[in-house]
């Protein structure tokens, strides 16, 4: 349920796409028994700020899974340049939602607490337009010279000021416990500010580095960054899912 007023309404959307270049038909893989898809679902059933939850597609396959274990569904284009279009594509089918939480679907592992984190952030702070969530991690770490690792660097009191690929900041001269923060692939916005978005052109440093966000942050927009513990990690290959059902297997 919400946190303020009956006329806050949270969902939560998980984007899901059959094609993948390195795991074609990904979101169905089975993982202990259950699709991937399905995992994600069930950790986003366990939150308590979620007013709803639903899978956006645009394959029939997925959807008739999704259907199958008693999910909701919403149909989207094939044709999408973003998963962001596609979340606010969605997101239209269901027009009393005011925040909105994009969770990637192909995180079986997601801390429900982080999802309500998120919410609560929103729900607390009316000027922010998103938030999401980035891991602390030591300087030395091999992940922060990782061009497929995005770093996100904040102000004093945790807003986004910059995404990279980069290692962010450059340390010239050490800083005592300061870490590089590894952005965490997670969002939440204002529904009037995804609306916005996604009429915004592609931004000059969007394309540079490949990274939505920063047509955000180029456009003005503020979005803090709740520190989290929470790695849980996702699934981009066949080797990975089987690494997730051993975890899964420990875990229970």
């Amino acid at each position: 349920m919400s946190l303020s007023s009956p006329t806050t309404h949270i969902l939560g959307v998980l984007p899901s796409r059959w094609g993948s270049t390195r795991f074609p038909g990904k979101p169905l893989h089975l993982i202990a028994g259950k699709p991937l898809i399905q995992h994600v679902w069930e950790r986003c059933r366990q939150c308590s700020l979620l007013d709803e939850t639903i899978v956006a597609t645009d394959d029939m396959r997925i959807r008739d899974a999704v259907l199958a274990f008693g999910g909701k569904v919403a149909m989207t284009s094939p044709d999408h340049p973003t998963g962001t279009d596609r979340i606010a594509e969605a997101v239209r089918a269901v027009s009393k939602a005011t925040h909105i939480i994009n969770i990637q679907g192909d995180e079986p592992l997601i801390d429900p607490a982080l999802i309500d984190e998120l919410a609560a952030a929103m729900i607390a702070d009316p000027t922010l337009d998103m938030a999401t969530a980035a891991n602390p991690l030591d300087p030395s770490d091999p992940a922060v010279r990782d061009p497929n690792v995005v770093k996100v660097a904040v102000t004093l009191d945790g807003r986004a000021l910059y995404f990279s690929r980069s290692p962010l900041p450059f340390f010239r001269n050490p800083v005592a416990g300061l870490p590089v923060l590894r952005h965490k692939g997670i969002y939440a916005y204002q529904r009037s500010f995804l609306e916005r978005f996604v009429t915004w052109p592609p931004s000059p440093l969007e394309m540079a580095e490949s990274l939505e966000q920063l047509r955000a942050l180029e456009n003005g927009a503020t979005i803090k960054v709740l520190l989290t513990s929470d790695t849980s990690p996702g699934v981009d290959t066949p080797e990975q899912a089987r690494e997730i059902e051993r975890m899964l297997k420990v875990m229970s």
